[in-house]
């Protein structure tokens, strides 16, 4: 999958979070990049900032945004068929969604976003 049709996936998986739900996000950019940095190969996306769980009165005086990074190497090499892969893209989305609103990784495997 090239570069623009990845980011029409990770764009259809973000139109398939409930609106709601984006609404509540605060403070929050995301990154498409080709590859994660080299001591983790393997990472598919990846959530740097403040969980709204974590966050005080005085957070947001000079707060830099959140950043959602969605890595498009190891996507396409783990799967098969573009079907599985834009499959993927969709729970790495809500995955690193799911850590802006303060959900951690044990938890998101045993709702089945792992």
């Amino acid at each position: 999958m090239g570069r623009a049709e990845f980011e029409q996936a990770v764009d259809a998986a973000l139109d398939g979070v409930p609106a709601e739900l984006l609404g509540l996000m605060d403070n929050v950019v995301i990154f498409l990049q080709d590859e994660p940095p080299a001591d983790e190969p393997d990472l598919l996306g990846i959530y740097e900032g403040v969980p709204l769980t974590e966050r005080g009165e005085a957070w947001a005086a000079g707060a830099l945004p959140d950043r959602i990074t969605v890595f498009r190497g190891p996507l396409t090499r783990m799967c098969d068929t573009t079907d599985e892969l834009v499959e993927e893209i969709a729970v790495t989305v809500v995955h690193e969604i799911a850590h802006h609103f303060g959900i951690d990784d044990d938890r998101l495997h045993e709702l089945g976003w792992g």
